[in-house]
């Protein structure tokens, strides 16, 4: 280990107690990796046969970069005396410890660990995993003697997928570099972040650069990305959109007369359904007496299918089922159930009780469905209704307070890293996929009367 140079972030990292688990959360460019590696060398060093350690990641894309800072780090240490066979992704250490290097992206992949034991288990890019169920479960695997202490280290840049849980678990609760208890495994972590800024191993200038080329337009994610802010959702979709002082109303009790309601509809079984209830603005008050512009959109109320603190994981709810919540709903606010839906619910896959929208038929909730668009024009006209609240002279989209599955999803979703102009899919987003058929049923109607009155 005396031949190896770190920085202070990794210096500071390699200080921390193996009995707390850690989070590393900066920025880009710190030097995470590099640290999750000198953890693995300093464990399979003090415990020797009994440490076996597994490095994880989304995809075995992304082990190609880690299996080359292992390769750096344990041949500067060991030459080579570390057997890697790289088509089992396993390094042999000469003391008998043992280091996986592994892809985990659904569950059916965890069949692969399922049984095993390892004392040390390292998550990198932890922020491409959208909700913590898979990495939850591989605690259980995490066993061994009493004198090898079992540790969890994650590694996650804000901005990405997973930013709102992990902000939610990790971040926002203690001061960094202090221990807290967290309720969901019952162990200690501490919130480690880090910069690229303490990073002297790079040229931090040009670092600096290709960093803003790669996000001119989105200052939010720039932040995030140099600075490690995971305050509110810097970098996510809506972020220079949605703001809680604009977009926020206080719950209504009851829809005011001459408002038009409609409903907005995300199909899911095994995913979350996501159904809200738009009123949409005749140019008056509402009932707070705040002065909505003529065809501003309110979301009064939600019907989210999700697990407790799982917003990407549905309830399995069928149609005669989830119809019968949609209509009490309905007949809670005194309005009818009928709106738009996605296409898909409207195929006709050769059964012969027809489609989801006519079994929803069935059960007296009647969809149509949304305006033909792509997914762009969607977000486009839903970003543009969400810049526009509180505006005086246009109209806005608004949302109760009510709508927990909206604010716990819609403010927290990534970009495309592929495709910056649309949402990751990755994420949570069917309760924003509802909103944007709302808001496109919104505009074509707008476009309809427009038309007509020429």
């Amino acid at each position: 280990m005396s031949s190896l140079e770190l920085n202070p972030f990794q210096k500071r990292v390699m200080l921390l107690p193996e009995e707390a688990d850690a989070f590393l959360g900066g920025g880009r460019g710190g030097g995470k990796s590099y640290a999750l590696a000198l953890l693995a060398l300093r464990h399979a060093e003090q415990y020797g046969q009994a440490a076996r350690v597994l490095y994880l990641r989304r995809s075995y894309k992304g082990l190609a970069d880690f299996e080359l800072v292992t390769r750096e780090i344990f041949g500067k240490v060991y030459g080579t005396a570390a057997r890697y066979n790289g088509g089992e992704h396993v390094w042999r250490f000469p003391n008998g410890g043992y280091m996986e290097l592994g892809q985990l992206e659904s569950h059916t992949d965890y069949t692969k660990y399922q049984g095993r034991t390892f004392t040390l288990l390292l998550i990198d890019e932890a922020g491409q995993y959208p909700d913590p169920s898979l990495l939850d479960i591989l605690r259980s695997n995490l066993r061994g003697p009493k004198e090898v202490p079992i540790r969890a280290v994650f590694a996650a840049n804000p901005g990405g997928v997973g930013h709102y849980w992990l902000a939610k678990r990790y971040v926002f609760k203690s001061a960094p570099w202090t221990p807290f208890s967290e309720e969901k495994s019952g162990r200690p972590w501490i919130y480690a972040p880090s910069t690229f800024t303490l990073n002297h191993f790079i040229d931090r200038q040009q670092y600096a650069e290709q960093l803003r080329s790669s996000c001119p337009d989105d200052p939010e994610l720039l932040r995030a990305w140099t600075q490690g802010d995971w305050t509110i959702a810097r970098g996510a979709y809506f972020a220079s959109v949605l703001d809680e002082a604009n977009n926020a109303i206080d719950p209504w009790q009851a829809v005011p007369r001459g408002w038009t309601t409609y409903l907005a509809h995300d199909f899911g079984s095994s995913a979350p359904s996501v159904t809200y209830i738009f009123a949409q603005s005749p140019g008056g008050e509402g009932p707070e007496g705040r002065f909505y512009p003529r065809d501003s959109l309110v979301l009064i109320d939600e019907l989210a299918t999700c697990k407790p603190d799982r917003q990407n994981d549905g309830l399995g709810w069928t149609v005669p089922i989830l119809a019968e919540e949609i209509v009490a709903m309905c007949k809670r606010w005194q309005v009818e159930a009928r709106g738009v839906a996605d296409d898909a619910i409207f195929a006709r896959t050769g059964h012969r009780d027809g489609s989801i929208a006519d079994e929803f038929a069935r059960c007296g909730v009647h969809f149509r469905p949304a305006k033909k668009a792509d997914r762009l024009t969607g977000w486009s006209i839903m970003r543009r209704l969400l810049a526009d609240a509180g505006k005086p002279d246009v109209p806005g989209l608004y949302i109760s307070r009510s709508c927990e599955y909206f604010w716990s999803t819609v403010p927290y979703l990534a970009r495309d890293q592929k495709r910056v102009e649309d949402v990751d899919s990755n994420g949570p987003d069917h309760g924003a996929d509802a909103v944007r058929y709302g808001c496109l049923r919104r505009d074509d109607r707008v476009k309809r009367v427009s038309i007509s009155g020429w």
